[in-house]
């Protein structure tokens, strides 16, 4: 019998990729667009859903054409897509305005105001955080970048389009809406509007008290559907545009992080991941809802029914590499363009010579698996830096002693989430010489953004009650070698670099297809996630690192009132 597939598609922030994934979860084939980045004054950052629409138009046209799979050979489509950004769209489903990104931050004030109160912890009405805490497992952010704050902020500042606003979509849910014509949503996907009932992963509803406090309609709002639902069939006129058949079933999906924990074969309980691209985070699924408030994490619905997904984000990480390789490069070579760094690059990106030029050796986008922007980062050959530009500093951190020679480097290039929400922090070199080399910088990086997950590692191992180990790596990030080592060494864990790394969201988005199909359970997924390499912490660089990570700290704590000081009226 002919091989049957699942087509997914993952949408990030500067592209969308589509892939055939095979009914043992293998990525068969992928292919990948282009996207832009508008990233305007005041922390505005917005993006054309219509230009989603064609990249994934694009994308599947070419993979099509590579002869993989005949359209009746494809079972399914299954969506994922960058998470906490918000799309209005009338009752045909257009949008009546630009999709707001994860990364906007215009609706802070408006979540303060909300959340507030004259008796407060960490900025929090006491009576607001026992509503949302007790019935969410946490609360809207500060930073206002959470998928409330853009619909408060649109309803404060574009009144004619909240009017006119038949439904607020998450990304993926109108990539399903172009799909199917139906307006709806999972129940992890609606966490962040922080009006769901969570406490009973089964019966996951809109609370009344919860839609009453924010002010929210819950008419504008989709119905929910569990991530592994069949939401419908192609639209005959979508099918005759993508090439596919009317009958090809749609998967309501999940969004990027939780596609991307399924996608790291650690689907049990207290099974943790690493990912590492633009972003980066330390996660692993649960049965309990809990909050720590304190260093910014919750454990929040997953995709998979019952159970609940530990949530955190270092707001930079491969994102520092990307930045620096630009910083570094002679203009010649950089052309004006910064196809990873997308929270970093006024201009948009992903535009010619970004993205779509990127490409691994095994004709993958360098961003693939990248969760919210292309900033997959490491190892990946032509880059904006030239032909290998990752690769030569890579090579050249290499040379470089463990600890750098006592050069520090911290990563909070755009602020940060976990495990501290600072929106004014920033990064740095510090303890620079003039025996520093480039590739003491770049070695830097590697360490710095290590012993920030040291420290999220922290906090999510007191927030588990358990030590977390192996971690499985996933993103561009674990792609070098030499930062899985140091990610070993750094955390004093061992390391599990996941097989094709850069496939973890996408390979996610189609296992999660795959189990709605009937074909799978999640319980098959460890199975079939190979492990390329383990790495284990060398004892021989214990001491220096242990230095390292206490002078990291010392750096954040003595410096975060300055950080404010100079930061609090310039947006990331």
């Amino acid at each position: 019998m002919a091989e049957r597939y699942v087509l997914a598609y993952d949408l990030g922030t500067s592209a969308l990729k589509a892939a055939l994934v095979t009914f043992t979860g293998r990525v068969a084939a992928l292919e990948s667009h282009p996207v832009h980045l508008h990233l305007l004054p005041g922390g505005g950052a917005e993006q054309d859903p219509d230009e989603w629409w064609a990249a994934l138009v694009a994308a599947t046209h070419r993979l099509l054409a590579r002869g993989v799979a005949s359209p009746g050979q494809i079972a399914a489509i299954g969506c994922t897509a960058q998470w906490s950004a918000t799309v209005a769209v009338d009752r045909s489903g257009r949008p009546l305005m630009p999709a707001i990104s994860w990364m906007d931050t215009r609706g802070a004030p408006d979540v303060a105001r909300l959340t507030g109160g004259p008796v407060a912890i960490s900025g929090y009405g006491v009576d607001k955080l026992w509503l949302w805490i007790r019935r969410t497992g946490g609360i809207p952010g500060h930073a206002g970048k959470d998928s409330l704050a853009h619909i408060l902020y649109i309803r404060r500042a574009r009144p004619d389009v909240y009017a006119a606003a038949h439904k607020f979509l998450e990304p993926k849910d109108y990539l399903n809406l172009r799909l199917t014509g139906e307006f709806a949503s999972t129940y992890e996907a609606m966490t962040l509007h922080w009006v769901t009932d969570n406490r009973d992963p089964y019966q996951i509803r809109y609370d009344p008290d919860l839609l009453a406090a924010t002010g929210l309609d819950r008419a504008q709002l989709p119905d929910m559907l569990p991530a592994t639902a069949v939401l419908g069939k192609l639209r005959p006129d979508v099918a005759d545009e993508l090439g596919l058949r009317p009958e090809t079933h749609v998967v309501a999906g999940t969004p990027d992080i939780h596609a991307a924990a399924v996608g790291s074969g650690a689907t049990r309980d207290l099974e943790p991941h690493l990912y590492v691209g633009t972003s980066s985070w330390i996660s692993a699924h649960v049965p309990w809802m809990k909050t720590d408030l304190l260093h910014n994490m919750a454990a929040i619905p997953s995709a998979i029914p019952g159970r609940y997904l530990i949530a955190n984000e270092q707001e930079t990480a491969g994102a520092c590499l990307t930045h620096l390789r630009d910083l570094l490069c002679e203009p010649g070579e950089a052309a004006g363009t910064r196809p990873e760094g997308g929270a970093l690059n006024p201009h948009g990106v992903g535009g010619p010579g970004g993205e779509a030029a990127c490409l691994d050796s095994a004709g993958a986008p360098a961003g693939a698996a990248d969760p919210h922007s292309a900033g997959a980062a490491a190892g990946g050959p032509h880059h904006s830096g030239g032909p290998g530009a990752i690769e030569r500093l890579l090579a050249a951190a290499a040379q470089v002693p463990p600890g750098s020679d006592g050069l520090i480097f911290t990563p909070w290039l755009y602020g940060e989430r976990t495990p501290v929400e600072d929106p004014w922090v920033r990064g740095g070199f510090h303890n620079l010489s003039l025996r520093t080399t480039r590739g003491h910088l770049v070695r830097a990086v590697l360490e710095g953004v290590a012993c920030n997950a040291r420290w999220l590692l922290g906090a999510v191992e007191s927030f588990a009650q358990r030590r977390m180990e192996p971690l499985r790596l996933i993103g561009g990030g674990a792609r070098s070698a030499l930062w899985c080592q140091v990610y070993a060494d750094v955390l004093n864990r061992a390391v599990h670099q996941v097989d094709r790394p850069l496939e973890a969201n996408v390979r996610g988005a189609g296992l999660v297809a795959l189990v709605g199909l009937g074909e799978l359970g999640f319980s098959d997924v460890p199975e079939l996630v190979a492990v390329a390499r383990t790495f284990e912490p060398n004892p021989a660089h214990r001491q220096t690192y242990d230095e390292l990570f206490r002078a990291f700290l010392t750096v954040y704590r003595r410096n975060r009132g300055l950080y404010a000081r100079l930061n609090r009226h310039t947006p990331a």
